[in-house]
């Protein structure tokens, strides 16, 4: 935090060696790992966590998410034209400090189809950089412990216990939360930063990135020499890079193509329809978007559970992946809360969900306003390639599966006439599962996000292997922007490798150039 300022208190125009927007996921470790040889300015729109309770607990997810207003708060909260609610982080350590805390690593499908030719070597020693700061392992209690049971009894096998790794079977997984609660964040890895090198400024809204000729003859390439940011205050302050320096996006899957779009980067056509002055055409900035999508069901126990976000994970062959959580909630209903003067009641909801894997259905993205504080429009064509309905029916098939399971027995009520059963919140399964037709339409019906959305700049199309905008000099994006594929089962720990594996290959390469 001794390097952390509000925006307002920066000069206007500053020189770095690297500029690096979006204080997130990828973008804080990215800033350490690049602070070790040279001097970094990051630049986040949001605040900081540290004073705000509900970001730094379990307890807090849901409030975090809910708790949303158009500029300021954590969260910031968008619908997309699928209509289903969504979330972005807006706040110093980006999504993984509004996320539940999973952490596990990427499958190996990932590595083959990223169109990155990784360093596996280098790929493990980053992602242990990251699990020695931020990650922990979970203490299973009833509801957690009662999934894995369910879904060891399901079919889902085998065992795997304790484990960072994607492994098919079942599993508990790593938390950024720590044993009191307390959430770890990537944040938290900019303590590995060479501080007298960092300089970071919340409440920085970057507007646009600069660009200027390479060299002075025609056919030159467009080269980024800077960004204009924007403070709480409304003032606003060039940063600039200096010779061999870079300015590098990790703004995430909607902020990165955004900004790009607004920089004049992007299909000319469409850029020429805002007036926006074409600095490089690129046609592909803001189109292969993914969510993907997500689908569960949820119930009210009859006994007490304790507030547990994801920690048991069942990676099926099928590719969908199982996930539950338990949260405590408060309830009022409309007579109580007008006739009843008293403390609101409070309702746990057990839910177990799944995410599928992939997803091949594509989406995209376009400008609402020429104001980067607006979120732009976009859409994800859920369910829109016949494959994610297939993994979607499975994965829902086996969470019936999962209730069968004798696991699941102490959370029924009794009947009046001796039977049991759950008592759900919201849809509950189809009764015959083995109707596709029924299968599909639960699956159409209650879709809704688990807040896993990539692309919009992916590689091959936007940036090339190396994270650089394919036609540009000096202009990387390094963010889950540039994926294809969603990395296992939860991305947050491949993009906090990400930031510290590129950082490292950045650092490399300038030594060899001198």
């Amino acid at each position: 935090m001794n390097s952390v300022f509000n925006a307002t208190g920066f000069p206007s125009e500053d020189y770095y060696d690297y500029i690096i927007v979006g204080g997130g996921t990828a973008g804080c470790p990215l800033t350490a790992t690049l602070s070790e040889n040279y001097q970094v300015l990051l630049l986040e729109r949001g605040g900081v966590a540290f004073d705000k309770p509900n970001l730094m607990s379990q307890e807090g997810f849901l409030a975090t998410l809910m708790d949303v207003d158009a500029y300021d708060s954590p969260a910031q909260a968008f619908t997309s034209e699928d209509g289903v609610l969504n979330a972005r982080g807006r706040v110093l350590g980006g999504s993984s400090t509004i996320n539940a805390g999973f952490y596990s690593r990427a499958d190996q499908e990932f590595y083959r189809r990223s169109g990155v030719n990784w360093d596996l070597r280098v790929v493990n020693q980053s992602y242990e950089w990251v699990e020695r700061a931020v990650v922990f392992r979970p203490d299973l209690k009833n509801w957690q412990s009662a999934i894995r049971d369910g879904l060891l009894e399901a079919g889902v096998s085998p065992y795997n216990g304790f484990s960072l790794d994607h492994l098919v079977g079942t599993k508990i997984g790593g938390s950024t939360f720590d044993s009191s609660g307390r959430r770890h964040s990537a944040a938290d890895l900019l303590n590995y930063a060479k501080l007298s090198n960092i300089k970071v400024a919340v409440h920085a809204n970057v507007e646009r990135i600069l660009l200027a000729s390479s060299t002075a003859a025609s056919w030159s390439k467009q080269s980024a020499i800077g960004v204009v940011y924007r403070d709480q205050m409304g003032g606003y302050h060039h940063a600039m890079v200096r010779e061999n320096g870079e300015v590098i996006l990790c703004a995430g899957a909607i902020g990165s193509p955004q900004l790009l779009l607004l920089s004049g980067i992007g299909p000319r056509p469409y850029l020429a329809s805002w007036g926006i002055p074409v600095t490089h055409h690129s046609p592909y900035v803001g189109q292969f978007l993914y969510d993907n999508p997500r689908n569960g069901i949820s119930i009210v126990p009859p006994i007490p559970l304790e507030h547990s976000l994801i920690q048991v994970v069942g990676i099926t062959q099928s590719g969908a992946y199982l996930e539950a959580a338990s949260n405590v909630i408060p309830f009022a209903s409309p007579a109580q809360s007008v006739f009843i003067r008293s403390s609101p009641l409070y309702l746990t909801v057990a839910t177990l969900m799944e995410k599928i894997a992939g997803p091949l259905s594509t989406g995209s993205l376009r400008l609402a306003s020429t104001d980067v504080r607006v979120n732009p429009i976009v859409r994800f064509n859920y369910f829109t390639n016949p494959a994610d309905l297939d993994r979607c029916v499975s994965g829902m098939r086996r969470i019936g599966d999962v209730l069968r399971s004798r696991s699941m027995e102490d959370f029924k009520f009794r009947e009046w006439f001796g039977g049991e059963d759950f008592r759900f919140v919201g849809p509950a399964l189809p009764v015959d599962q083995s109707s596709n037709a029924q299968m599909v339409e639960f699956c159409r019906r209650t879709v809704s996000t688990i807040w896993h959305y990539h692309g919009g700049c992916i590689t091959g199309k936007v940036v090339d292997g190396d994270f650089r905008v394919i036609g540009m000099d000096a202009l990387r994006v390094i963010d889950g922007s540039t994926f294809n594929v969603s990395p296992g089962t939860n991305p947050q720990a491949t993009l906090m490798m990400l930031g510290r594996y590129v950082g490292q290959k950045i650092i490399r390469e300038r030594v060899r150039r001198k």
